[in-house]
């Protein structure tokens, strides 16, 4: 008879054969097509292009791979989730080296592979639990950051052994839940959502291979979803995304239900399944649950949670909330608008984006991209997260690049009638047209300091085409003009689309209303904030002025709701991006309050508090006086 041991190594070793017998060189074609397609390349300049370089050269290219890749030689975890951080570094590698194709980085992107790959196990396993604990806590979580990984990376490079160890993994994890005969999501926490999101490489793995296995699992995860014990991810679509279940005693533990970041993760991997089965049912579940956590979770600089989690925190957004608004869930949410924006081509999508891309992310960012803030308030000041796992790092550091690298290929995108431009950063950006020729689209602009936006087409041959232009939801008087033609029936919250025979040096000129507004929460008090354009300003202490920002006061509005503001110069080496001055009556208990306004100083919301200490103490929303003469 056979030993034990030598029974599992002749298992692993027709386990491995299997697995790599069963790769199919075809991939799938999905049901669903994009309705927009990335550029082929991405050249910006000005404030968002060197935030994409500081964070390239100080946190990408900065990282120790090498100890990323430890816990994985080790295994000796039990609770911890050490192996996210490979995962969610090198997609964000892989994503900065599409934007910039620099020698440096492939070398380390390589490297990384080489590594991690040299620690696969005979059975397929990637990761660094213990035996006994294997699917337990954190365990699938690292798998799935490990299966995109190493999928970004075969999508990058065509290499058969990045693609064969993503089979091997995923194998095994079915293998592994099959012989202990549970369910996923009865595994890891958060009513498996964390462990359940591996949906989403499951599914690209299926694309990739044609491999039926990995659509019937991901079938079967969408299926466990829906039981009893289930985050009924699906059954919920209709419900508010912080009322779906208790709170629950242990407020990390499995029963946590409103998890911002998980969810939404799962949400992700349904939209891969709804391209590769044309399911409708999953495109109209995630759209609903987007506008569920757009009107009842997302802020003013676009973003939410407390305690990582949906709390219905848009309506509670004036108070102050315990670990406010995590970066993980700011990229996140990024990541899925982007999702849904591709699938849909919808503007609303690209709105949210731009909203949450110019406050919330970049306010999470240190001004040279080295670090991310954990999570960020929007009054107080902000302060950096904690060492996780003993890894040098933390899930928010890791994941704030995750986000910002979404936005370079997107700035301008295709479609089969065209081209499509979603955002405003100055830069070159190179597609194809609809006849196959490469287009290059040049943005002109300061935006979003300046209001007007100069578009020059660059083409060899004249061709017609569409070109659809955003018209941001906020802007309420834009010009559009074409050569300097003026175009008519521009509509906020759209796109303009403009089809005509383009030629080289073409010119679209798009002027945006970037007057200060007031946005208000009524109550008593109630509060007011300012926003310019995309832009929310914010009081911080380098530039009190004559009132403390802890001060009440109030501005300036006209009956439509907007106020004057005039830029002034940023104060030098606070790096600060741009700040405005406005008239505003000043304190509650001084005798002259009654008396003349005074020009007080704000600054994008995104510079606020960017020194991490009570130096730039800051503050979004304002309180208004409570007046007894007002009912």
């Amino acid at each position: 008879m056979l030993s034990s041991t030598v029974r599992r190594a002749i298992g692993a070793l027709l386990f491995y054969v299997y697995s790599l017998s069963g790769i199919n060189a075809q991939p799938v074609v999905p049901k669903e097509k994009d309705k927009l397609q990335p550029a082929n390349t991405a050249t910006m300049t000005g404030f968002v292009g060197d935030k994409l370089d500081g964070s390239y050269r100080n946190r990408i290219m900065a990282q120790d791979v090498d100890r990323l890749i430890e816990p994985f030689q080790n295994r000796t975890e039990d609770r911890c989730w050490q192996t996210e951080f490979w995962g969610k570094w090198f997609t964000s590698a892989v994503q900065a080296y599409r934007y910039k194709p620099e020698p440096g980085l492939k070398s380390v992107i390589d490297h990384a592979v080489t590594g991690l790959l040299a620690t696969q196990t005979s059975d397929g396993y990637i990761g660094n639990y213990t035996e006994a604990r294997h699917l337990e806590q954190w365990d699938i979580w690292g798998r799935k950051y490990c299966m995109l990984g190493l999928l970004a990376y075969y999508d990058l490079t065509n290499d058969a052994k990045s693609l064969q160890a993503t089979v091997r993994l995923a194998d095994h994890l079915i293998k592994e839940l099959d012989d202990k005969n549970v369910k996923i999501v009865s595994k890891g926490n958060h009513r498996g959502m964390a462990a359940s999101s591996v949906l989403e490489p499951i599914v690209l793995l299926y694309t990739r291979t044609g491999e039926k296995r990995f659509l019937a699992f991901a079938q079967e995860i969408v299926k466990e979803w829906e039981s009893p014990d289930g985050p009924q991810l699906i059954a919920k679509a209709s419900i508010n995304v912080g009322e779906r279940f208790p709170i629950p005693k242990s407020w990390f533990g499995y029963e946590q239900g409103q998890k911002a970041y998980e969810m939404m993760s799962c949400y992700e991997g349904l939209l891969e399944l709804y391209r590769v089965t044309g399911e409708p049912s999953y495109k109209t579940t995630v759209e609903k649950v987007w506008e569920n956590i757009y009107d009842t979770e997302i802020n003013v600089v676009g973003s939410g949670t407390s305690m990582e989690c949906w709390f219905g925190g848009k309506k509670l957004q004036t108070q102050v909330a315990k670990h406010y608004q995590e970066t993980c869930v700011t990229a996140t949410w990024i990541k899925l608008s982007q999702q849904l924006l591709r699938l849909t081509g919808e503007a609303k999508y690209a709105d949210a984006i731009e909203q949450s891309f110019y406050n919330g992310l970049l306010g999470s960012m240190k001004p040279d991209g080295a670090d991310w803030a954990k999570y960020s308030p929007i009054l107080g000041i902000r302060s950096e997260g904690e060492d996780q796992c003993h890894m040098g790092l933390n899930c928010c550091v890791a994941s704030g690049p995750r986000g910002l690298f979404t936005i370079p290929l997107t700035n301008v995108m295709r479609s089969e009638r065209g081209l499509t431009v979603n955002f405003y950063n100055p830069g070159a950006y190179t597609t194809k047209s609809p006849k196959g020729q490469d287009v290059e689209i040049v943005e002109e602009t300061s935006y979003p300091i300046g209001s007007k936006i100069n578009l020059v087409v660059r083409l060899k041959k004249a061709e017609n085409f569409q070109l659809a232009i955003r018209i941001p939801s906020w802007s309420r008087q834009s010009t559009l003009l074409v050569n300097g033609d003026t175009m008519a029936n521009l509509m906020a919250g759209e796109y303009s689309t403009l089809t005509r025979n383009w030629k080289n040096g073409d010119q679209i000129t798009l002027v945006l209303d970037m007057r200060g507004r007031i946005e208000r929460i009524a109550g008593r008090p109630s509060y007011e904030a300012i926003v310019r354009g995309p832009i929310v300003l914010a009081r911080d202490n380098r530039m009190a002025g004559d009132a403390d920002v802890d001060e009440t006061i109030s501005t300036m509005a006209d009956k439509d709701g907007f106020i004057p503001l005039e830029m002034v110069p940023v104060i030098a080496g606070e790096n600060v991006w741009m700040s405005f001055k406005t008239p505003c009556m000043v304190g509650s208990y001084r005798a002259e309050a009654s008396g003349k306004p005074v020009l007080l100083t704000f600054c994008d919301y995104a510079s606020a508090g960017n020194t991490y200490n009570e130096k730039s103490r800051f503050r979004i929303w304002l309180p208004q006086l409570i007046d007894p003469q007002q009912p």
